[in-house]
């Protein structure tokens, strides 16, 4: 079927978008590639359509469970086989998806990088059919990625075990240093990029810095119509600015990771459907937003790195209509985003006592427990142990880029069960055991497939149509697993970790350079740069950000508050240029007058004085005495 068919017939769109069709025909052409598109640029596309358009299965590799499971979800409505593959899952749904990948019809096949390395994974995917593998969040494989995360180094190791299968790396935000990276740590076989320009012609990014942020905050939603995301660090937080916005007449919700997931996916439908205007958020929302009337996104807190600033401003404006992203900021926020850097790198035996801990709290002895889940209350366990709540929690994430543990904090799991006898063997149990005969026939006649696969429930339901209470279903459903007739997999409603290797003692824990020492260079770099970011009183906030990752000869946007600012002096950005380069090597080798200048260059003397003059408010040259200017 004709590419165009595919993209029609299961996502409804006539067209692709900028450099989609060129992307999937490399990998149908056989070639490993790069896709760097920016948020909202349709990367998932790359791979799905060719996953559609030839025999076999696709495996997705992604760190990201919440975006697994959106994409599962999205491709299933529309008729196509997809599964995940992640830590958490039963034994036996995981063996049951691995079986499908291998004899079912299933397409896209979504698993973590840790999944890859495991025994009963490697032996399943020798008999797959795989036509690809994409490789989501693709930054995450380069230990100058903002993300770096070790299990992805072993992604080439599936290159081995798949001899001739294209592998397509996609991400939406790469330095030219990732950029190279990536490739090589994937072992393209030959260089090959497609990247889509960062610049978004219709965001305005403003940088303002104010003693009263929500006052400031206040001002600009009234001011900008339509609806926006305001961004917020802590998950306090995102309750009390809420709070703010709704007594001040601003419809307003609040997401972060630790609601109950009925809560976040109604504040989240209340914004999508319009009907909360603003939705204060941490930096969990986002993943699978597609949102394309969002006309602000405001930062109400320093943004760790450039990247992370950019995807998340990158969700205003995805109808290619006018928008803003803001970062507000104090004095103070400077100085909370130094003691944030020091708070997520822990000391190396911090981070042991915190795994030897662990350990003790789930009461597992040394040698066993692989595999294991347990449901885990951080607050609790912090308690216990008289850690402190946010570096305990930066030292389980590092024991989880080592691959020693998995942490699970996504909350949207709904029960599941799944018979594990054939229906001839439930007919004989029913007839054995008449105490569960009508029960088991609710559950036979209101879900389908629950001898082939784990498939989704829930207690309420059941509930209802047996006349029961929750908790007497849930009983019935544990003692059927108890007596083997099913597997039963409760709802999570808090947080779980589970262990990826056996436990082992706390001294025995390696963190490893790429892990820890360069990770926390290259998170220096990127606070600095940040930093840079916003205190730079001279530099467009496009231009800037595009020149970080590597577009190095943008032009102004000539609307943000640096522009803005530049506009006043009614020069053109090429009178402008043509000045500065002729005067800034001369003021940099000693100090000249007006007079002395306008000797050494053919500058006109009013354009000439503007230039000078902008120099000096922002701080790029000096005045010596009276008269004379030098470069800073």
């Amino acid at each position: 079927m004709p590419l165009k068919s595919i993209l029609l017939k299961y996502w409804g769109y006539s067209h692709f978008r900028p450099l989609q069709e060129d992307i999937i025909q490399s990998v149908l052409d056989g070639k490993d590639t790069l896709a760097l598109l920016p948020t909202g640029g349709g990367k998932s596309l790359c791979f799905q359509v060719p996953a559609m358009a030839k025999p076999g299965i696709c495996i997705v590799i992604s760190p990201l469970i919440a975006l697994m499971k959106d994409q599962v979800e999205n491709l299933n409505k529309r008729g196509i086989n997809a599964k995940a593959i992640y830590s958490g899952m039963h034994q036996n749904e995981i063996e049951i998806n691995l079986n499908n990948a291998v004899y079912g019809d299933i397409k896209l096949l979504y698993v973590s990088p840790e999944r890859l390395q495991t025994d009963s994974f490697r032996e399943h995917v020798k008999k797959m059919k795989v036509n690809l593998i994409a490789v989501d969040e693709a930054h995450c494989v380069s230990q100058w990625g903002y993300d770096f995360r070790p299990p992805y180094l072993k992604i080439a190791e599936l290159k081995d075990l798949l001899k001739g299968v294209p592998l397509l790396a996609l991400t939406a935000t790469a330095t030219p240093e990732v950029v190279e990276d990536i490739q090589n740590k994937l072992e393209f076989k030959q260089k090959n990029v497609f990247q889509k320009s960062f610049e978004r012609k219709n965001l305005t990014y403003f940088v303002i810095k104010s003693d009263d942020k929500l006052a400031r905050l206040l001002r600009l939603i009234n001011k900008v119509k339509g609806t926006g995301i305001v961004y917020v660090r802590s998950r306090r937080k995102t309750i009390e600015i809420a709070n703010y916005l709704n007594q001040n007449g601003i419809k307003s919700g609040y997401y972060h990771a630790g609601l109950e997931a009925n809560i976040r996916n109604e504040q989240q439908k209340y914004w999508m459907n319009d009907r909360n205007r603003v939705i204060v958020a941490t930096n969990a929302f986002g993943m699978g937003i597609d949102k394309p009337n969002v006309r602000f996104v405001v930062h109400l807190d320093i943004p760790d790195t450039l990247e992370a600033y950019f995807q998340e401003a990158g969700r205003a404006g995805r109808d290619e209509q006018e928008a803003i992203s803001v970062i507000l900021f104090d004095n103070a926020d400077v100085l909370a985003l130094d003691q944030n850097f020091q708070n997520a790198y822990p000391e190396k035996e911090f981070i042991r006592s915190v795994y030897q801990a662990l350990g003790n709290y789930f009461q597992i002895a040394e040698g066993s427990g692989k595999d294991q889940s347990f449901y885990f209350d951080l607050r609790d366990f912090c308690d216990q142990y008289r850690f402190n709540i946010i570096t305990a929690y930066n030292a389980l994430k590092f024991l989880e880029k080592e691959g020693y543990i998995f942490l699970n904090e996504d909350l949207k799991h709904a029960s599941k069960i799944h018979f594990t006898i054939s229906k001839e063997d439930l007919y004989r149990f029913q007839i054995e055991n008449p105490s569960t005969d009508n029960f088991i026939k609710i559950i036979l006649r209101s879900y389908g497939g629950v001898f082939a696969d784990f498939v989704p429930i829930s207690e309420l339901e059941i509930a209802k149509r047996s006349n029961s209470e929750i908790d007497k279903v849930e009983k019935m459903l544990q003692l059927l697993t108890k007596m083997q007739v099913m597997n039963y997999i409760p709802q999570k409603d808090k947080p779980f970790i589970t262990y990826v290797i056996e436990r082992i003692a706390a001294k025995d824990i390696f963190l490893s350079k790429e892990t820890y020492e360069f990770r926390k260079n290259n998170a220096s770099k990127r606070i600095e740069a940040v930093k840079e970011y916003i205190e730079s009183t001279s530099k467009c906030h496009s231009q800037f950000l595009l020149s970080y990752f590597g577009e190095t000869k943008s032009m102004r946007c000539g609307k943000c508050d640096i522009c803005l600012e530049r506009n006043k002096m009614e020069l053109n950005e090429y009178e402008f240029n043509l000045i500065l380069e002729q005067i800034k090597p001369l003021l940099r080798k000693k100090a000249f007058t007006v007079r002395n200048l306008l000797l050494e260059t053919d500058a006109d003397e009013d354009k000439l004085l503007k230039v000078l003059q902008w120099l000096l408010d922002n701080d790029k040259i000096k005045k010596i005495g009276e008269t004379q200017y030098a470069w800073n």
